[in-house]
C-alpha cells in the first residue's frame, strides 16, 4: 500500500459526482462504479464506494453476490430490509449502524420498506485486511450515542465498543449529528473522507460545503469542522492505509 505524502483538500461537490438514475433508483457515486469509470477515480484511502442512494416505495435491489468486501450501509431517512444467503435479516433505519462482511461470498437484497415513501442511504465499502473469510452481518443501533454530540464510532477495525466491527484494521467511520454550529475536529489521520449527509457545514481551510459534498483530505490532521445554522449530519472515514 503506497502513501501519498502531498498534503491536500480535494473536495468534490455533490452534483458534480457520477449519476446513474433510473425509474426507482437516483443514486450518486464519489468513485468509480458500474457504468461509470475514471481510471483517476476509482477510490481514495480504502475507500472503494462511497453511494448515496434514493430508492423509491416498493422497489430495490434485488439479490446480488459479493465477495471480500466490508460494506457498510449508513440510513437518512426511511428503512432498508436487508436479506441475505447466511440467513441474516434487517430492518435498517436512521442511527442503526449495519455492516455485511462478503467474504468468500454472499447474495443479498436491499429493499425499501419505507411505506409509500422512498428511503435514503448511503452506502460505502472498504477493502478487508483478510480476505476469504466466512461471510458475517451485524448491525448496531447508536442512536443514543449519536444524541451527545461530537464524532461517534460507527464501524471500526480497531475495536471501538460503541462500533460495528469491520475486518479492516486501518479503519473507522465516524458519524455526527452535530448541532446547529456546533464545531468538532476530524480525526488525525494520513487519509480521511469526510461526506456531508444532511444540512451544510463549513471546512477549515476549505469552506463552505453543501448535502452531498466530499471532502478528500490527506495528511492534514485535525482540521476543524463547523455545523451550519439548521445542524449537520456528516460520515468521516479515517484511514492509515492507502490502496495503490
Amino acid at each position: 500500500m503506497a502513501t501519498p505524502l502531498t498534503p491536500t483538500i480535494d473536495v468534490r461537490r455533490g452534483d458534480e459526482r457520477f449519476l446513474t438514475k433510473i425509474d426507482w433508483l437516483d443514486s450518486r457515486h464519489s468513485f468509480s462504479f458500474g457504468p461509470h469509470y475514471d481510471a483517476d477515480n476509482t477510490h481514495f484511502g480504502l475507500l472503494l464506494v462511497s453511494n448515496h442512494d434514493v430508492i423509491e416505495p416498493e422497489t430495490g435491489f434485488s439479490t446480488h453476490p459479493h465477495r471480500d468486501m466490508e460494506i457498510v450501509t449508513w440510513v437518512l431517512s426511511g428503512e432498508l430490509e436487508h436479506k441475505d444467503s447466511e440467513g441474516h435479516t434487517g430492518l435498517i433505519h436512521p442511527g442503526l449502524a449495519q455492516r455485511m462482511s462478503a467474504g468468500t461470498g454472499i447474495y443479498h437484497s436491499e429493499m425499501n420498506a419505507t411505506k409509500g415513501a422512498p428511503v435514503e442511504l448511503v452506502q460505502m465499502w472498504v477493502v478487508p485486511d483478510t480476505e476469504k473469510v466466512r461471510p458475517a452481518y451485524m448491525e448496531l443501533d447508536i442512536n443514543g450515542e449519536l444524541a451527545k454530540g461530537g464524532l461517534v464510532p460507527v464501524a471500526s477495525g480497531r475495536g471501538h465498543e460503541a462500533a460495528i466491527s469491520i475486518r479492516q484494521e486501518h479503519a473507522v467511520l465516524w458519524a455526527g449529528r452535530l448541532k446547529p454550529n456546533e464545531k468538532i475536529k476530524l480525526p488525525d489521520a494520513p487519509f480521511i473522507h469526510l461526506f456531508v449527509a444532511i444540512g451544510d457545514v463549513d471546512l477549515e481551510g476549505f469552506g463552505p460545503m453543501a448535502k452531498g459534498d466530499a471532502a478528500r483530505v490527506s495528511v492534514t490532521p485535525g482540521l476543524a469542522l463547523t455545523a451550519g445554522p439548521a445542524g449537520a449530519e456528516v460520515l468521516v472515514w479515517e484511514m492509515a492505509a492507502y490502496l495503490g
